[in-house]
């Protein structure tokens, strides 16, 4: 665990001292718990790269990998194989 540093303004110092004091528990945890919670419900977008987004559906992101290999292959004429490094 690393430690890190915050500033927080002083309302916000206030109420987390007043949780902590009544939830007996450490402002630490109640921190690492928010910030988890929040970071949980902000998840990074999918790409939109190599069709991920695409609306006619010609490459799913689950295939962006085969299809890349498929056509970078078919650039140096040599087939890919599932044995080339990725």
């Amino acid at each position: 665990m690393e430690k890190t540093t915050l500033y927080l303004p002083d309302d916000l110092q206030r109420e987390l001292r007043a949780l902590s004091r009544r939830t007996g528990r450490p402002q630490a945890v109640l921190v690492r718990e928010a910030l988890a919670s929040y970071l949980a419900d902000n998840e990074a977008p999918w790409p939109t790269s190599i069709g991920s987004a695409t609306s006619d559906g010609s490459v799913q992101a689950k295939d962006a990998r085969r299809w890349v290999h498929e056509q970078w292959s078919r650039d140096d004429a040599r087939p890919w194989r599932r044995s080339d490094p990725v």
